[in-house]
This record gives C-alpha cells, sequence and structure tokens, in this order.
C-alpha cells in the first residue's frame, strides 16, 4: 500500500509531454508545499509512510518522500547527505542568495539518474536544483546509510546532548 501511495502521489507530477528534469522539479515543488518543515515532528527512524501520511517532517523526511516516489515509479534515486552554504555572500544573486532550510546542520536531499544528463540533484526542502552552495559528503540507498555519527558512548552521566552546528563559506 505504501508503494501505491507514493506512485499515486508522484504520478500527479507526470505527463507524457513533460521532460524527467521539468517533471522532478514540479514534484520537489509540490512536496515542498504539501508538507509542512517541523523540526522535531519525526525523528531519524521514522518510516517515509508516516512522514507522508501526516505530510511534515524534515529535510530526510522530504527526501525519504520523493525518493520513493521515484522509486515507485521504477527509476533510480539516491539519497544525499551533506551541508549547505550558511549565509548568502554579499552581492549574490537575489536566487543563489536566499538563506535556504538546512542551513547550520546537516541537510539531505535526493539524486535522480537522468538518462543523458546522469545524476541530478535536487532538494525537495527548498524546492530546488543543487547548486554551487551544496557540500556532498555521502550518498546512499536511505539516511541509515549515510548518518552522520554512528556509534555508542558510554557514560556514568544521567543525560547527554550533543550539539552540532557548522558555518560553511567559501574560500575566497
Amino acid at each position: 500500500a505504501r508503494i501505491d501511495a507514493l506512485g499515486d502521489y508522484a504520478r500527479q507530477s507526470f505527463s507524457p509531454k513533460r521532460d524527467l528534469l521539468s517533471t522532478l522539479s514540479e514534484l520537489s515543488t509540490r512536496i515542498h508545499d504539501d508538507f509542512a518543515y517541523k523540526p522535531g515532528s519525526t525523528s531519524v527512524s521514522t518510516p517515509v509512510e508516516v512522514a507522508f501520511q501526516q505530510r511534515s517532517g524534515v529535510c530526510q523526511d522530504f527526501a525519504h518522500v520523493a525518493i520513493g516516489c521515484l522509486r515507485a515509479l521504477g527509476l533510480a534515486a539516491r539519497y544525499v547527505s551533506g551541508y549547505l552554504e550558511s549565509a548568502p555572500r554579499p552581492g549574490a544573486a537575489v536566487n543563489l542568495g536566499a538563506r535556504v532550510v538546512g542551513a547550520d546542520v546537516s541537510h539531505a536531499w535526493l539524486s535522480v539518474f537522468v538518462p543523458g544528463s546522469g545524476w541530478v540533484d535536487i532538494d525537495p526542502t527548498n524546492a530546488q536544483f543543487v547548486n554551487h552552495r551544496y557540500v556532498t559528503t555521502a550518498w546512499g540507498r536511505d539516511y541509515s546509510d549515510v548518518r552522520p555519527l554512528n556509534g555508542i558512548i558510554y557514560t556514568e552521566g544521567l543525560t547527554n546532548r550533543l550539539t552540532v552546528s557548522v558555518d560553511v563559506r567559501p574560500m575566497e
């Protein structure tokens, strides 16, 4: 049932006259518009069907939903993890200089294999194709393949909390 629902959602963006790149853009924009970016509404272990049903989550959920949609239609799609440039460059063009959701922490998007073009990266969280402001750290099937931290902490403490913040800036 999960694959059918994702496939049905994806098919709304596909038409015989539309090329794959414009279809990907339209699907990404629909996910961006139909889903609420809501930190805390999901966790790293939330299944894609839950994020899809509740229509909310964070960047990894948006990427998982888009990947599920495309795979349901038989297209090759992979999960991408990385970082975004933290703030717009002074004097940057408006469309490339706007602050994007997901800066200052790890970010997720997807890559789709487009015949004749190769792998094309797109970010449904920000409804845009990936540009020079993105830094890729890993590709995989889903978040579990590329998580930035993995391991066990042994401690006598009753509580622990790891906080990470990342600034990505271009080199001069």
